[in-house]
């Protein structure tokens, strides 16, 4: 027999190193791309600092001046002799009708965003998603004034009814004849302008849910709503929480329909059904253009409170969803 000879293959040529020097991404393009993002990320922090430090300056000048306790005074007079002003009322009835959107909307949002997702067949979801994602796109001046023409006179009769049947609350007792212009009907406007934005998010969300995770549930035996229960929202809860703080962030500063639908006042009352009340935002619209110079900077120094406020809100957004990090998503 012939014998065979074995050739061997040459050895593999070694590939050029690569260059993985700290910082060099090895093509222009990345390095580019990579300072355009960096000093985007610094240009935002500059004009926040900025921001802050403008809001500060001017608030001081207003606060050293104020015979009031900037604080605790239910009263605004900056152009008086003494000036005397204070957002004890402001920071009430900003947090209050923030609240009251937040109880309204949040749940009515998750809602319709888990019919539009997970219940409601293709042809009808996607007209549903169309109409609540053009709802978002509504300019401010035209909720308020839809809320003043027909919210505030068809409100009268469910203020009656509430004092009637749930005035032992004391919050939904009407101890003041008037239109329904208070905190409660701010809250159910600022409910109906930052459902769009809630609903829209969590229904992005819902729909990012793995597929795998929902066929094995059905596979076992759930039924439609165990399978929301225990795969769906536990997976959306983070996305949910990001989309009620984007919502919460809107009610906070919203100014234009505020200021249409309010009746301002100057006292606190725990009876949200009686007309009155004051937010951040619709007491810098109403006041500015009246103002002097020292009643700006203490507009000015009200409004860096609302930044505070929602910078303290969007941390503790920031907190709350970093200690759910299992159900981000982010893992799946």
């Amino acid at each position: 027999m012939a014998s065979t000879t074995s050739i061997d293959a040459p050895p593999p040529t070694p590939a050029p190193p690569v260059n993985r020097k700290k910082g060099s991404t090895g093509r222009t393009g990345d390095k580019v791309f990579l300072g355009l993002s960096r000093g985007s990320g610094i240009l935002l922090l500059v004009i926040m600092a900025s921001i802050a430090a403008f809001l500060t300056y001017r608030s001081v000048l207003a606060i050293s001046a104020d015979e009031g306790n900037f604080l605790t005074t239910f009263e605004w007079n900056p152009a008086g002799d003494p000036p005397v002003f204070g957002i004890a009322v402001l920071l009430f009835g900003t947090v209050i009708s923030s609240i009251i959107a937040m109880a309204i909307a949040v749940p009515i949002a998750v809602g319709i965003a888990l019919f539009i997702s997970h219940y409601a067949p293709r042809k009808l979801a996607s007209p549903i998603a169309y109409v609540v994602d053009l709802l978002a796109a509504v300019p401010s001046i035209i909720y308020g004034i839809w809320g003043a023409l027909f919210l505030v006179p068809y409100l009268e009769g469910l203020n009656l009814w509430l004092d009637q049947f749930f005035g032992w609350t004391y919050i939904f007792e009407k101890t003041e004849v008037g239109v329904a212009r208070s905190l409660f009907t701010v809250g159910i406007l600022l409910a109906i302008m930052i459902l769009p934005i809630v609903t829209s998010v969590s229904r992005e969300v819902f729909l990012q849910v793995p597929r795998m995770n929902e066929e094995a549930a059905l596979a076992l035996g759930a039924t439609r709503w165990e399978v929301i229960r225990m795969s769906v929202l536990p997976f959306g809860r983070s996305g949910v929480i990001s989309a009620s703080m984007l919502g919460l962030g809107r009610a906070l500063g919203e100014t234009m329909a505020v200021a249409t639908v309010l009746s301002p006042s100057f006292l606190i009352s725990l009876h949200l059904l009686n007309p009155g009340g004051g937010t951040f935002a619709q007491n810098i619209a109403a006041k500015f253009d009246e103002a002097n110079e020292f009643g700006r900077d203490a507009l000015i120094a009200s409004g860096l409170v609302l930044f505070i406020l929602t910078l303290l809100v969007n941390g503790a957004a920031r907190l709350i969803i970093a200690r759910r990090k299992e159900y981000s998503g982010a893992n799946a």
